[in-house]
C-alpha cells in the first residue's frame, strides 16, 4: 500500500493509540470535514455496546461535525463490520475508511 497522507497518518496513530490505552478489541479515530480529530475504542457496557469506530463517529457528530473526511480502524478483524461503515456513511458516503493492524499498518481502504 502506498504511503498515507500525514493527516490520515496521524488518524491512524490516535486509533492505535486509543486501542492500546484501553486494551479493547478496536481502536478508530475519525477527522471531521473542519479538521477536527476524534478517537474512541470499543465500548462493551451491559447498557451499552458501540464498536471504535461508531464511537470516533458519535463523539464528532455530539461535538458538530456535519461530515467525516477520513476514518481509521485498527483491528485484528479482517474486515470493517457493516454497522462502523455504516456509521460514517450516514454522514459521509465517499469518506475512506483505513483498517490498519496493531502495528499500524494499513491493509485496506473501504471508499
Amino acid at each position: 500500500m502506498a504511503e498515507l497522507d500525514p493527516e490520515d497518518a496521524k488518524i491512524v496513530t490516535l486509533a492505535r493509540s486509543s486501542r492500546a490505552r484501553t486494551g479493547a478489541a478496536e481502536g478508530a479515530a475519525v477527522r471531521d470535514t473542519d479538521g477536527r480529530t476524534y478517537a474512541a475504542a470499543t465500548v462493551a457496557l451491559p447498557s451499552l455496546k458501540l464498536t471504535a469506530l461508531q464511537a470516533a463517529v458519535a463523539a464528532a457528530v455530539s461535538s458538530g461535525a456535519e461530515g467525516i473526511e477520513a476514518a481509521a480502524v485498527v483491528t485484528d478483524a479482517g474486515e470493517i463490520d457493516g454497522d462502523s461503515l455504516a456509521a460514517v456513511r450516514d454522514l459521509t458516503p465517499d469518506a475512506p475508511v483505513y483498517r490498519a493492524d496493531a502495528s499500524g499498518t494499513v491493509a485496506d481502504v473501504l471508499r
